[in-house]
This record gives structure tokens, sequence and C-alpha cells, in this order.
């Protein structure tokens, strides 16, 4: 491309040169023609008329009169009727410029002039255009290399942020060209890289927060498989399997809502249910991992609540927090259930050290870990009960109470006919 720039500007310069350069050589040697002539005529005219003042005067006409009027490189001849031709200067050979002026009493002038005068001249006059000329091109030649380089570079620079891009390398260049064209290419780059690098964002924070999300429920379907693996009671296999059904439904909408990655009430998936319930499934689930280690899991508080959301992402978000109670707290594990105003509390706290000051708030943030945890589960959980409508939130540092608020009165949509929605 850039060679291809660089001729045509210079083949554009090398016509437009031809053109106007003949035209002008053309028209300069007509004009040094004329006006070589025109001296010629107009120092006959002089000499003439100083032929004639000095008739009118003296009344003799000599060379040594004439010598200092006529210039060096011309030659004149002077007849006067009845005298003989009187000569000044050195007489041209080849062709020559001829002028010739009548004076007043009869006398004829006629001064010539070498035409390799105006051959010289017009031999300077043809060297200057040749060196404006020269230079013209030389000075398109610069620029055709700058405005190559202007327009190969960034397209150079494009192409390889399209292939970095094709390579799995989403990084924005933010780089621009001062040309309105490449810099819309970039912009259209720059924007589908930002694209794909929230798509690959989503799709590691996907992989993580699924990695995070089922270990726990995998782990407690194990453990109840090997309840079923171990006993011959018929009551006890029909009770585990029982557990185990409930917690492969609570696996498969664990892996719906990861999919989904959001729900909010306003789209239908909230739904009014029963706390208790999924507090006591979560007890059930977890209190053999806590007599593993010899500690317990209770609850206490207000009983009989309902509130506002999809009762597997509040077991989830409950799961998040007794599991972070399991393994970064100490003592018993309660959850306690409480009503303020039009929402529905359920509070975790235990007995173990707490929340360390230097994390503080940070506590929900994603990799923020007072241990070698992934640091996910917190903030899986805060995603979790924002999008049910809710919000968790850590009351307390030491110990530490996390607190999960519901909404205990329903949204409805407003239908298409236009039916006004009711507030909570």
């Amino acid at each position: 491309m850039r060679r291809r720039l660089i001729q045509s500007t210079l083949a554009v310069v090398l016509v437009v040169i031809a053109v106007f350069g003949v035209s002008l050589v053309i028209v300069e040697t007509r004009t040094i023609s004329s006006s070589a002539q025109e001296r010629v005529d107009l120092e006959a005219a002089r000499v003439a008329s100083i032929v004639d003042s000095r008739l009118l005067g003296t009344g003799t006409v000599d060379a040594e009169v004439l010598k200092d009027q006529v210039a060096r490189d011309r030659f004149a001849v002077i007849r006067i009727p009845g005298e003989a031709p009187i000569e000044v200067g050195t007489k041209p050979t080849g062709d020559v410029i001829r002028g010739e002026a009548q004076g007043e009493r009869g006398e004829t002038v006629v001064v010539q002039e070498p035409r390799s005068s105006v051959t010289r001249e017009v031999g300077r006059t043809l060297l200057i255009i040749g060196l404006v000329a020269l230079l013209a091109v030389i000075a398109a030649v610069l620029l055709a290399i700058r405005q190559a380089n202007r327009l190969s570079s960034p397209l150079t620079d494009l192409a390889e942020t399209a292939e970095r891009l094709g390579s799995g390398d989403p990084r924005p260049r933010h780089k621009r060209y001062g040309v309105p064209e490449l810099d819309r290419v970039a912009d259209v780059l720059d924007s589908s890289a930002e694209r794909i690098a929230r798509m690959l964002t989503a799709e590691r924070r996907l992989a993580a927060d699924a990695s995070h999300q089922l270990r726990t429920p995998l782990t407690a379907l194990s453990m109840r498989l090997e309840e079923i693996t171990l006993t011959d009671d018929p009551d006890t296999v029909k009770e585990e399997a029982n557990v185990a059904l409930t917690q492969v439904e609570r696996l498969t909408d664990v892996v719906e809502r990861l999919l989904t990655n959001s729900r909010d009430p306003r789209t239908g998936s909230a739904v009014t249910f029963d706390l208790d319930e999924v507090i006591q499934q979560q007890l059930a689930e977890w209190r053999p991992a806590y007599r593993g280690v010899g500690r317990a899991i209770v609850s206490s508080g207000k009983r009989q609540l309902t509130a506002v959301g999809t009762p597997g992402a509040v077991a989830q978000v409950l799961a998040a927090l007794i599991e972070n109670s399991l393994m970064h707290g100490g003592g018993t594990v309660a959850l306690r259930t409480r009503v303020t105003g039009n929402q529905a509390v359920i509070e975790v706290t235990d007995e173990g050290p707490g929340v360390p000051a230097d994390l503080g708030a940070r506590i929900f943030e994603r990799a923020i870990s007072g241990r070698n945890s992934t640091g996910i589960g917190l903030a899986v959980a805060r995603d979790l009960a924002e999008a049910d409508g809710g919000r968790l939130e850590m009351l307390q540092t030491q110990p530490p109470v996390f607190a999960l608020f519901l909404s205990r009165t329903p949204v409805k949509k407003a239908s298409a006919e236009g039916e006004e929605p009711t507030v909570r």
C-alpha cells in the first residue's frame, strides 16, 4: 500500500508538472523573444532620436559619438542620405534579431542583436523551471511518504489489534490516528475488545462461581449416598434418599441460577415462601458436617415467617454464610429470624474470633478472604440476595453477625392494560 500511494502521488505530480511545465516553457520562450525584439526596436528608435538631435545641432554624426549609445552586444548601422553608412559595434554572425527606425531627416537606424542571447536567457529560464519542478517532485515524494506512513501504519496497528482479538487478547488499545475513517475502525475494534473482555470475565466468573457453589451441595450429596451404602435399614435408606433428592433439586436450582446469572423479583421468578422450611433444610444438610468437627448449628427467633424471593437462592445465601462460619468461625452457629418493618431478617452468627479489622466492609468483595479460601462465597451470596430484591450485610464483626434482609410483601407486575403495580 505504501508503494502504491507513493507511486500514485508521484504520477499525479509528474503529470501536473508536464502539463503546466510545457505550457510555462512555451509562454516564457515567447515572452523572452518578444521582450528581446521590443528592446531592439526601442534601442533603434532611441539611436534614431539621438541622430536627429545631432543633425539638428552640429550637423555631423560619427561612430565615436554613437558607440556609447549602443549596447555592447548589439550592432547598429546608421544610413544618412548622401553620407556613408555608420557602423557601431561588431556585426553578429548567424541568426539575429533586427530592429529598425526612421529619423525625421530620412536617416535609417538598424540595430541587430545575436539570437544566441535570447537562447541563453531561455536556457536560464528552463533551468529555473527545471529546478522548481525537481523541488516539487522531491516535496511530493516526501509528502507521499508521510501520507503513506500516516495511512499504512494505522492500518498495520489495526490489523495487529484484530489479530490480538482473534488470539484471545481482548485489551483495547485506545489509540487514535487523526483520520476519521481509521478512528472509526479503531473505535469499533476497541468496543469489540471491551465486549469480548466482559464476556471472558463473565465466563471466568461463572466458572469460579460454579466451582464454589456446586462444591458444598455435591459434598453433602456424597455424604448422603455414603450413608445409604452403609445401612441396610429400609427406613434409613428411604429417608436418606429423600434428602438426597432434595439436594439434587438444589443442585439443579444452583446450576439454573448460575446460567441465568441473575434474578429479579419483577421477572416473576420471586415467590412467597416459608422461611422455616428453607432454614430447616439447611440445618439438616449442615448438621453432619458440624458434628464431624464437634460443633453445633441451631436456629431460634420468630417462626412461621414468609418472605418474597427465590427459595433456592435464599438457600444458597444461607449455605454460603453457614459454610463461612464452619471454615472461619468457631463454637455454635446460630440462625436467628426476626422482623423489622416490612422485612424478614435471618441472622447468622457464631462464637469465633470474627472478621479481621483490616477486612471490614471489604469482606463482600471478590478474592477477599481472611484465610486461604477463594474469597468468592460471600460475594456470590450478596449478588444472589440483591438479585432477589434483598440485601446481605455484616451487622457486627466480633462476634460476626451477618444478616439477610428479605421483603415480606410481593410486588405485582403491571399488566399490559396498564394495571398499576402494587407498592411494597
